[in-house]
């Protein structure tokens, strides 16, 4: 009998939510860990920037989350781990503070 297995592979969704969790974890982090007010301009950035970040960060947990269930749970999929990354960018500021 020959045994079938299904090789996993990420969609471009799971891909770009990993991208999109990365990019927002970074933002957070460099937020809560230094001064972005130092210099007028990246200040500026960031408060055009701070809103929508606030708002990606439960929405993409959401979204990491929905798709992670739909793709069975696999250990391989990014969703899993942009959840992951997401929860540490969090929790870094505060165990570290």
């Amino acid at each position: 009998m020959a045994e079938q297995t299904t090789q996993f592979s990420n969609t471009k969704r799971s891909k770009l939510i990993f991208l999109l969790s990365a990019l927002v974890a970074v933002l957070w982090l460099v937020g809560q860990t230094t001064n972005v007010y130092r210099f007028a301009v990246v200040g500026v950035i960031f408060e055009i920037v701070w809103l929508p970040l606030l708002a990606a960060l439960p929405t993409l947990t959401i979204m990491a989350l929905i798709f992670w269930v739909k793709d069975k749970f696999n250990f391989k999929s990014l969703n899993l781990y942009a959840i992951l990354l997401i929860a540490a960018a969090i929790a870094i500021p505060i165990v570290f503070k």
